[in-house]
């Protein structure tokens, strides 16, 4: 079996490592891919956003199975060019990728189907916007409605902070055409929990709630990143919640898509907070969370490609066995970059000792150079993920190797996992 896997990052790293796992006679190959995927497969000089030559290599490779690991190709309507051609494709429709590439379309869907979210209103002048952030008060949340790479969510304290964010967003366009349309949204309080769900677009298999640390800082601290950790599972995510989030999230969100004629098939993932109300969904990107993913597909103890398999091809996941799950915790510290999360600084030198037994790593942003060497080539750098019978031990696991990599300007957070350390300690 050949499987092509679109995307460059840590999270196509743990795809491509996974299903290896699951079958290690697949033929890897991935565009653009990165040194750590070449030394599992094969990787194409193409880019995750040049949609006619995806396509041609696909073809050219007769690839059994292509994965569409980031949100730009899905809003470019890759998933759409590649069963045009009839190539099984892991992914939504570019329609149907709007649930994540427009907050404005997904919160409307939301709010018509009775899915529990904050009320939110949508601007493109900044006046307006300015007036209803006066009329909610602070806190109150600020939106890019397109993709921004994880950074278009402001959360402002104070009133000024929120204006200075509509004109960032709607005068200054520090954001693109992600920040030409604004949502100004309630605040909301509680703990934000991440969960997949493998969807055929009626059917979901659910997947383990991990939390991701998007400060740059320890203790959530600084301003906020792609995400610069993660772990899973998660106490505050019990079975009941996760049946919860099924029924209440997951089945209302998939009955609207298909109503709106957009049904999602692919990786849906519902960002929540577990507010004093209950759960909140804060948003929906449409494919696997970075870095979520590298801190829940080591924990997959049952294939991964065997669902993805049957959802590319178009067949329903109507009495699939449940995910299987190994007894064990995972952190993932993410590596980022000299200047990350504003101006990074690219091309520093990376040295990477041989990794113990229950360690993986994960490459986002590295590059080797005419001479072979591995370098800097992006904001997240590398991730860490370390394997533990306890949280505590996958922790100091994940961080003392951090601490071994070498690079100039290296950051990472050593508290990984720090609510949930800190709930357990009370909990004793």
């Amino acid at each position: 079996m050949k499987v092509l896997i679109v995307g460059g990052g840590g999270r196509e790293h743990a795809l491509a490592w996974k299903l290896l796992q699951d079958d290690p006679r697949i033929e890897l190959v991935a565009a653009p891919g990165n040194p750590g995927i070449a030394a599992l497969g094969r990787c194409e000089p193409v880019s995750a956003t040049d949609v006619p030559a995806l396509c041609a290599l696909a073809q050219r490779e007769q690839a059994d199975l292509v994965v569409v690991g980031p949100e730009a190709p899905l809003e470019l309507g890759l998933v759409d060019a590649l069963r045009a051609l009839g190539m099984p494709a892991f992914g939504p429709t570019r329609a149907a990728a709007a649930i994540e590439t427009s907050k404005r379309f997904a919160k409307e869907l939301m709010l018509a189907a009775g899915v529990p979210t904050a009320m939110a209103r949508t601007f493109t002048d900044a006046a307006a916007a300015k007036a209803e952030v006066r009329r909610l008060g602070a806190p109150v949340v600020v939106k890019a409605s397109g993709i921004a790479a994880g950074k278009g969510v402001i959360v402002a304290m104070t009133l000024e902070e929120a204006e200075a964010a509509v004109d960032a967003m709607l005068v200054d366009n520090a954001f693109g055409a992600a920040g030409a349309e604004v949502l100004v949204e309630e605040f909301m309080t509680g703990e934000e929990l991440s969960i997949f769900g493998l969807t055929d677009g009626t059917h979901v298999l659910p997947m383990i709630a991990a939390q991701d640390h998007k400060r740059i800082g320890e203790g959530d601290t600084g301003p906020n990143t792609g995400g610069m950790g993660a772990y899973a599972p998660v106490s505050i995510a019990p079975q009941a919640l996760m049946d919860e989030t099924v029924a209440r999230v997951f089945t209302p969100t998939l009955r609207a898509m298909r109503d709106a004629g957009c049904p999602f098939t692919g990786l849906l993932y519902a960002g929540l907070m577990l507010t004093p109300r209950g759960i909140q969904v804060v948003e929906f990107n449409c494919r696997f969370g970075d870095p979520e993913t590298q801190a829940i597909l080591p924990l997959l103890g049952s294939s991964l490609l065997a669902p993805m398999l049957a959802i590319a091809r178009g067949e329903s996941l109507a009495g699939a066995a449940p995910l299987q799950w190994k007894p064990r915790a995972a952190i993932t510290t993410v590596l980022a970059a000299a200047g990350y999360p504003g101006t990074v600084r690219n091309g520093d030198v990376i040295s990477v000792p041989p990794t113990p037994r229950d360690v993986l790593v994960f490459h986002a942003g590295t590059k080797r150079d005419a001479e072979g060497m591995l370098r800097t080539a992006g904001g997240r750098v590398l991730a860490v993920t370390a394997l533990a019978a306890t949280l505590a031990e996958a922790r100091e696991a994940s961080a003392s190797f951090a601490a071994q990599v070498q690079f100039d300007g290296k950051q990472y957070r050593r508290d990984v996992g720090w609510r949930e350390l800190a709930r357990r300690a009370r909990a004793s």
